[in-house]
């Protein structure tokens, strides 16, 4: 064949450090083919190895708790839900390709981790995201918002998965590089779990799905790099999706594992072929020997690097034994799924890779992968400049406006405000699992059908307060998270992440990268949740700006009796309680500072560990016993914008004010490990006692009763009008009329 002959200036141009190509010339014992470096360069990105993440990943709390598998393990985390149920779930990003082409990016990521949970045995139940994009006053993020938005909900809608719960803010960092994170929750039978390894010598190995094209090569690569202004000219780098084919491989790939035909199988992601194939011989200390004339090519003159290289959607790889191949290809060919036998199981770890009889790559699985031989680096760090000076700010030394004016500031931030402009997008009801929707709750509940139990789930992170201190901003991050799902009544059981940061390379950039994944684990130990997988995106910045720091963390809680599930809307005549403390003040980094004096700056508000564990644990049992029968998190906009929030998700009144105190500026503290809850008056007595005892503060500071929201003798405003507000905000952001 007439391939290129590498070299190190090649191996440089596909992103290899000179070091690394002197490792794969000393691996192979000879010069790699065009195809091997291309295997390589893809393998050893950072979007597939995690070289210069794994180090410090591996200093999280990886197992223990409800987990049934160790972090990286599998395609997925797994979690026992008892009765022989399991629970996968992950998170995952496609930033790069949607800031290129939004529309496909979004909708390939959305495809992308779906294809993770069912490639377990899984049904997925739920999906999740996380989006960040620039201001909405300029016209190229309003075109990424809906391209984005329109792309998730395309793919969700049209494989019948529900969208149920995420975040969405805006930011002029993130103008050029949104976060497009999404992440899906499934259910499986543990008999019935699949596992991404091959075995068996001898045992065929299938290509099963669409056919392969060129579209996607070199996208881990490109997920490996900076965004320019050149990287609108690598369109090709991103996918594009098809739902029709990925509902009916979904559809394949559950009865393959209720019929428990198949040995090992995953999804061909990043990396494609190369990834799928070095990975599960990986895993099960086997080779594969595949023949690419055999692969289903949906072009012809593709060349063995495109193949090995190309991220062509909706595809995956199977092993079965020989016994089960035929029935194996009967299920395939029922749910019209392309199923093709290219290859076998070997002996010795190596992937070999054959095209017209000749081999056009032979390396050793181990030394491709992330876990093997895959480089493994720390990289410098350095506490970024300005960052003590800014943590000294004392933001009680501004003169803030009057309250009401204050309140206003909050209420008109799109960052706050609903965002139904972007759910009622997503198909949130279909397959009648959703017991809690978005906004009426402060995280999603779904239903485990045929079971009592169900979940709860959200994506949290506020990345100011990670840019003015990671390691406390992201144990926070941590912390807000298992509140949501406490506020539902579930117990927090574990977390998968999506670390977005700039280049590992910036010193700086890695320092918040390093003190983030520091701050996130020692709060996971804390809660007892431990990290069951997740994602690392770095490269996330242009060459104007780097985005803030965002560990997006993605939690799951477990609800042993769904029934036993609130929302977050003030119900009528109902008694206010506040648990937490009423006297604070703390601003540091907080959205009444940034929006009222352009600053993010200050100490972000403590995190009192103990404190906040029996905040979730009182919240759990006390909506468990049907006396807690509403509750809101405290947290951007502070009691403030909380409790206007309840009014307006339950259409209800309230009169609230707090006790007697110096500072009016507590209504918007942002102070951690606090709720607002309804209670039934008869209730108050023995909840304030009840929290004594566990050493939480219990105040009564109003009623839920009326149609207006007064707080204090400063804010009288009918909920009507402030719900039109609250609703009404991105509508009009995106040029569209009434919501």
């Amino acid at each position: 064949m007439n391939e290129p002959v590498v070299t190190e200036k090649l191996a440089i141009e596909h992103g290899l450090l000179p070091d690394e190509y002197t490792r794969i010339c000393n691996i192979l014992n000879r010069t790699p083919t065009w195809t091997e470096l291309g295997i390589f360069s893809v393998m050893w990105s950072e979007h597939c190895a995690y070289k210069n993440s794994i180090l410090e990943l591996k200093k999280l709390p990886r197992s223990g708790g409800r987990l049934l598998v160790d972090a990286g393990e599998e395609n997925a985390g797994l979690v026992d839900l008892g009765n022989g149920l399991a629970i996968a779930f992950k998170i995952e990003s496609h930033n790069h390709p949607s800031a290129v082409e939004p529309h496909q990016g979004a909708a390939t990521g959305v495809g992308g981790i779906l294809r993770d949970i069912f490639t377990m045995g899984a049904r997925p139940l739920a999906n999740l995201v996380s989006l960040r994009f620039g201001e909405l006053n300029d016209a190229h993020t309003r075109y990424l918002v809906d391209g984005v938005v329109r792309g998730i909900g395309d793919y969700g809608n049209c494989m019948g998965i529900p969208t149920v719960a995420g975040e969405t803010s805006f930011d002029p960092s993130y103008r050029t590089n949104p976060l497009v994170n999404a992440m899906t929750v499934g259910v499986v039978k543990v008999e019935n779990i699949i596992t991404a390894t091959a075995s068996g010598i001898g045992n065929p190995v299938y290509y099963m799905g669409n056919k392969t094209g060129r579209d996607g090569i070199h996208g881990a690569t490109f997920a490996s790099d900076e965004l320019t202004a050149e990287s609108s000219s690598r369109r090709p780098n991103v996918q594009v999706g098809d739902p029709s084919t990925e509902k009916l491989l979904l559809e394949a790939t559950l009865e393959l594992a209720e019929k428990h035909l198949l040995v090992g199988l995953q999804d061909m992601g990043a990396a494609g072929l190369s990834c799928s194939t070095s990975e599960m011989s990986a895993r099960g200390q086997v080779g594969m020997d595949i023949e690419l004339d055999l692969v289903p090519q949906r072009e012809a003159g593709l060349t063995p690097y495109e193949i090995m290289l190309s991220e062509s959607q909706e595809r995956m790889l199977a092993v079965c034994t020989p016994e089960q191949a035929a029935e194996f290809e009967k299920v395939c060919n029922k749910w019209s799924i392309e199923a093709v036998a290219i290859g076998k199981v070997i002996e010795g770890g190596k992937v070999i890779v054959r095209s017209h009889g000749e081999i056009v790559a032979e390396i050793p699985g181990d030394e491709l992968v992330l876990g093997g031989g895959a480089p493994q680096y720390v990289r410098e760090d350095r506490v970024p400049a300005g960052m003590d000076e800014k943590r000294k700010y004392d933001p009680l030394t501004e003169d803030f406006p009057e309250n009401e004016m204050c309140f206003d500031l909050l209420w008109n931030d799109p960052n706050l405000a609903s965002k139904l402009w972007i759910y009622r997008q997503f198909d949130h009801t279909v397959i009648g699992a959703t017991a809690r929707s978005p906004g009426d709750a402060d995280a999603a509940v779904i239903w485990v059908a045929g079971t009592e139990k169900g979940f709860a789930t959200k994506t949290d992170c506020n990345p100011y307060w990670v840019m003015l201190d990671p390691y406390w901003g992201a144990a926070h991050a941590v912390a807000e998270s298992a509140l949501n799902v406490a506020c539902t009544g579930a117990e927090p059981v574990a977390i998968t992440n999506c670390l977005n940061f700039g280049n590992p390379y910036k010193p700086e950039a890695y320092y918040y990268f390093r003190q983030a994944v520091a701050g996130m684990g020692e709060a996971c130990r804390q809660f007892n949740t431990p990290v069951s997988g997740g994602n690392v995106s770095f490269y996330n910045e242009s060459p104007e700006v780097a985005v803030m720091p965002t560990p997006t963390i993605g939690i799951l809680g477990i609800l042993d009796d769904v029934q036993a599930n609130v929302g977050a809307g003030a119900i009528d005549h109902t008694v206010l309680c506040l648990i937490g403390d009423t006297e604070a003040v703390e601003l540091g980094g907080s959205t009444l500072l940034r929006l009222a004096h352009k600053k993010v700056a200050g100490t972000i508000p403590k995190l009192d560990f103990a404190r906040h564990r029996a905040l979730l644990k009182f919240l759990r049992e006390e909506i468990g016993n049907h006396t807690i029968l509403a509750a809101h998190d405290l947290s951007e906009g502070g009691l403030a914008f909380a409790l206007a929030e309840m009014a307006v998700i339950g259409d209800c009144g309230i009169s609230a004010a707090l006790p007697n105190g110096h500072n009016r500026l507590r209504w918007f503290s942002e102070s951690a490990s606090r709720a607002v809850v309804c209670i039934a008056e008869s209730n108050v007595e023995r909840l304030l006692g009840q929290a004594r005892q566990m050493n939480l503060s219990f105040t009564v500071v109003g009623s839920c009763i009326g149609t207006k929201v007064k707080l204090g003798d400063w804010l009288e405003r009918p909920v009507s009008s402030l719900k039109k507000q609250y609703r009404q905000l991105l509508f009009e952001a995106m040029g569209e009329g009434e919501g």
